[in-house]
């Protein structure tokens, strides 16, 4: 397959969501953030996952052109319900409500829940870190099987549940982790899957519980798990973040029905850097941290020191450059998806010419 570019790419994402029954701003939005994370290197969060919506819009599990329900409204706090719509548009539109909210107060505590997919969290913190706040989120992901095994667990009983937390940098380069708290993203295992090449070792289990590195079973038979990053205390971050993401703004839980959707809820934390202290003084405070941990000699069997976020901008760069690559096997699965939601042959290819 050939690299494409993420103008060409974003234009046909945009039509395939369009299709879908998204209007132009929805549409944009999605479409935007699906390519970017390409661009910084996750494609198990690009367009990859365009099959996957429009296979839960045919079974009614996400509804283009949905409206944030507010719950709560008090002081710095708000609880939006997001009633399965476009994940990345309405996580969009709830971050920039509690920055608002986070310019008025100093700080704000945003509840997102039942929203359809909302993609890279790592998205969120970066535009949180634009506006010139710090963020913390706590993600839960439920209404499909469980994908992730905690500690001790033979069995999946959580989802990935990603933790993401940013702080404003010089130059427009915030720090941003952003992490699944399995030792990989179940996106990583599709795209691994449809390229026909293993995990790495001590990312999962079969059904049995037994380490593999074949991720067939997870990906099409739902069989198996993915493993806790980092033993106990990456399963304890993923559990807090069902507590926090999912139970607290009354988000659905892992342990409820499910209806093979993706439903993700999150409890995040933003707070204005400018009420703590001068943020130009705070800005250069983290590059002058940063630097102090990257003064480190390298360790063996490593090349450089990277800090969070370091990763994705460097892909970003490269990839501006030489293109985006997808495997053939995803290309055919995302063409089809565009086909069943209308796209004519001759319509993907002028989206493609550009």
């Amino acid at each position: 397959m050939p690299d494409f570019n993420s103008e060409t790419l974003q234009a046909f994402a945009k039509l395939v969501v369009t299709r879908m029954g998204s209007g132009e701003e929805e549409a944009e939005e999605v479409a935007d953030h699906l390519v970017r994370a390409n661009l910084g290197g996750h494609d198990s969060h690009g367009v990859g996952m365009l099959p996957t919506y429009v296979r839960l819009l045919g079974d009614g599990l996400l509804v283009p052109n949905q409206k944030l329900r507010t719950v709560v409204d008090f002081g710095a706090l708000l609880v939006v319900d997001a009633g399965r719509g476009f994940g990345q548009r309405m996580a969009a539109e709830a971050v920039r409500a509690a920055i608002a909210r986070a310019k008025q107060e100093g700080a704000s505590v945003l509840g997102l829940r039942n929203s359809a997919h909302i993609g890279r969290i790592g998205t969120y913190g970066e535009l949180a870190a634009s506006a010139g706040m710090a963020f913390i989120g706590f993600v839960n992901v439920a209404d499909h099987h469980p994908l992730q095994a905690p500690y001790a667990c033979r069995d999946a009983q959580l989802g990935t549940n990603p933790f993401c937390a940013t702080i404003p940098g010089e130059q427009d380069a915030p720090v941003v982790l952003d992490m699944a708290t399995t030792a990989i993203a179940f996106g990583k295992a599709r795209v691994a899957h449809n390229k026909g090449v293993p995990v790495p070792e001590g990312t999962l289990i079969d059904g049995e519980g037994r380490p593999t590195t074949d991720p067939t079973g997870i990906v099409r038979d739902q069989v198996g798990a993915l493993l806790s990053f980092g033993l106990h205390k990456g399963s304890g971050l993923a559990v807090m973040c069902e507590l926090l993401g999912g139970v607290l703004t009354g988000g659905q839980r892992a342990d409820e029905p499910q209806h093979n959707g993706t439903v993700n809820s999150m409890l995040a934390v933003l707070i204005d850097v400018a009420r703590i202290g001068d943020p130009s003084s705070i800005r250069a405070g983290v590059t002058t941290a940063t630097a102090h941990i990257k003064g480190s000699r390298v360790a063996p069997a490593f090349e450089e020191i990277l800090l969070p976020g370091d990763p994705e901008r460097r892909q970003a760069d490269s990839r501006r450059q030489r293109g985006i690559p997808i495997d053939e096997t995803s290309w055919s699965e995302i063409c089809d998806a565009a086909r069943k939601v209308g796209a004519s042959d001759a319509e993907i290819g002028r989206a493609l010419a550009g």
